[in-house]
Order: structure tokens, then sequence, then C-alpha cells
């Protein structure tokens, strides 16, 4: 997959997000790796802090943006006059038009089940069933095997050094925006403030994540009011019956020619015969493409 296709992709070079470390193999004998970065970013709103979170540290702007959409602190009536960054302090500030107070919202912290010690406040699905998705979204099987060929074939952090989650916003067969962090929770984050920031409409665009398929996945994607949730993982049982409810379209273990939808089923079009598409190669099946029970150690 070309990466000039992409608005934004990943950019496994950058000398800022892993490093190469020295060890020994199971031999004994020397060798060197690449590891992610992993860094803190402490979020304040206006003056209040809110987070800190663990982030390989790119686009700490969109990062904050999003955390803050996805926890319901932007209302569309206080706009964002601003982002500042300290790359030295770690901090990201964003400043609203109006000043805000979330002293007793910070009370209520819910740990979720994303990685990197995923946070969400207690009344974030404030909202959550007044939530209309686009019904006459479509996602082609077509468009479903080309995305998930071409992120795969996408050069990442995930493919050189491992240990990160990816998540991906796509328009029918075409992948958009992919960022990549170490808890999935963050890269959804991050994609929430790009659209947020650049005023990009949800009602028909795909969302494509490396992760289970967990009530957090789908509370922040029916949030951003996307209609259509795709993963190479696996699911929980919350999720399903939150996707069910809210009538998102919920497609796991989408590897090579195989998938599982659970939800939304009335959104998928059939057009392309599973025998004519290619499995998935070994080199770019993650862990849960190698593992039986994927949704139960991803």
């Amino acid at each position: 997959m070309d990466a000039k296709r992409y608005v934004i992709a990943p950019d496994p070079d950058d000398p800022r997000l892993s490093s190469t470390v020295a060890g020994i193999d199971q031999t004994g004998a020397r060798v060197e790796t690449r590891v992610v970065t992993e860094r803190p970013l402490t979020l304040y709103l206006n003056r209040q802090e809110i987070v800190t979170m663990m982030t390989i540290g790119d686009y700490p702007d969109l990062l904050a943006v999003g955390y803050l959409k996805n926890q319901n602190m932007l209302p569309p009536d206080n706009p964002v006059t601003g982002v500042d960054y300290d790359d030295e302090l770690g901090v990201a500030v964003v400043r609203t038009e109006r000043s805000t107070d979330y002293e007793s919202k910070l009370k209520k912290k819910v740990r979720t089940s994303g990685c990197a010690q995923g946070t969400v406040f207690g009344d974030v699905m404030a909202g959550f069933d007044q939530i209309e998705l686009a019904k006459e979204a479509r996602l082609k099987t077509s468009w479903l095997y080309a995305l998930t060929k071409a992120i795969n074939l996408t050069p990442s952090l995930y493919l050189s050094a491992g240990a990160i989650h990816g998540c991906v916003l796509c328009e029918a067969d075409r992948p958009l925006v992919y960022m990549e962090d170490v808890g999935r929770h963050n890269a959804v984050d991050k994609i929430a403030g790009w659209m947020w920031l650049n005023g990009v409409a949800p009602h028909d665009k795909i969302f494509y994540t490396t992760g289970r398929l967990t009530s957090e996945m789908v509370i922040k994607t029916v949030m951003m009011e996307i209609p259509i949730l795709i993963s190479r993982s696996g699911f929980t049982a919350w999720g399903v019956d939150l996707a069910q409810k809210a009538d998102l379209t919920l497609i796991g273990r989408a590897r090579g020619k195989r998938f599982v939808a659970l939800a939304g089923a009335e959104r998928i079009v059939f057009d392309a015969d599973p025998a004519n598409v290619d499995e998935e190669a070994s080199r770019h099946k993650r862990k849960g493409g190698r593992l039986a029970a994927d949704e139960a150690v991803e």
C-alpha cells in the first residue's frame, strides 16, 4: 500500500517513536531489536488538569482534542480556540472559548479494558442512546477485503517493532488516516481529534481497529457517529450488546477472506466472492491472527 494515498500514515522511521535495544535470544546470541517509546502526556483543559496518559508521543494535539471530545468535555457550543504543547514538559493544553469546570466529573472514573491503563469518566455514556447512526451507510465486501489488505501492507510501527495498536479511518475502499499508539483508545482519540478539528463528516466513514471489539471501542465509535466498526480481533459480550442497541455494524475476525458480523449486518453488501480473495500472508498476521483464542489474549 502506497502510504502517499493516506491523509495521515504511520511513520515507522520517525526516531522519536522507537529505539533499538540490545539483548540476547534463546540461544544466548546477541541480538538487537526495535521497541516502541512510551512517554507521559499530561492534558489540561484550560487551567484544569484532566489526565496523564502514556503515549508514543506523535500528534499530541490530536490526541488531546480527541480525548476530550470522546469524554464529552467539548460540547459544540464551546469551540476550541487553541492547543498548546510543550514537548519538554510533556504537557498539552486545550483552550476553549468559555471557561470549564469538570471537578465533579473527574471524580467518576472507570478503568477500561483497553491496554496502557485506559480510563473513561463515569458519564461518558450520556447521550449514547440518542445517537442515530446513518442507516443508509453501506459496506461492500469488496471494500472490506481491499481495506484489510491495504492496511496490512502499509509500513507501520507494528510491523517494525510490534507492541502497539493501530486504528484507521476509512471511506469506501480507501484508508484515510492511520494512527498507532500503545493503547488503542489513544489511537481512536487521535482520529477523533483529527476529524473534529478538520470538520470531517462521520456518516459515510468506516472505522478499523487492530484491537478487540470491547465496550469502550463500540462506545467511542458510536459517540463519533461512525456507523461501521471493523476489527481483525474478536468481541466482548458487552461490546456486541451495545453495538446491537446502537445499530452499529460490528465486524470482527476480519483476516484475509474471513470475517464475522454480529450487529448491523443490513449495511453489508456482498459483492465479492470469497473464493477469489487471497488468505492473509503469514508475515502480516498479528498475534491475534496466529492464536486461536485471540480475543482472550490480545
